[in-house]
């Protein structure tokens, strides 16, 4: 990965930050409050966000990759 690679990956994730941030604060501002409530915060919004959106990004390049493979 190229150094102007990582800072995009850099930029995005602080912009998926700024959202998830958001979100968190308007639907449960408690949560926000101790090391705890933000830990679990982070937890659900990368089980319910991002990982899910990575998951079926990750299964699709798999499952070209297999395609490709079977075509030879």
């Amino acid at each position: 990965m190229t150094e102007s690679e990582k800072n995009e990956i850099h930029a995005h994730v602080q912009a998926i930050a700024a959202i998830l941030y958001k979100d968190t604060e308007s639907r449960e501002p408690e949560k926000l409050t101790s090391l705890e409530g933000i830990e679990i915060a982070v937890r659900e919004q990368m089980q319910n966000c991002v990982s899910k959106d990575i998951g079926i990004f990750l299964s699709k390049q798999a499952r070209e990759q297999n395609l490709v493979g079977e075509e030879k």
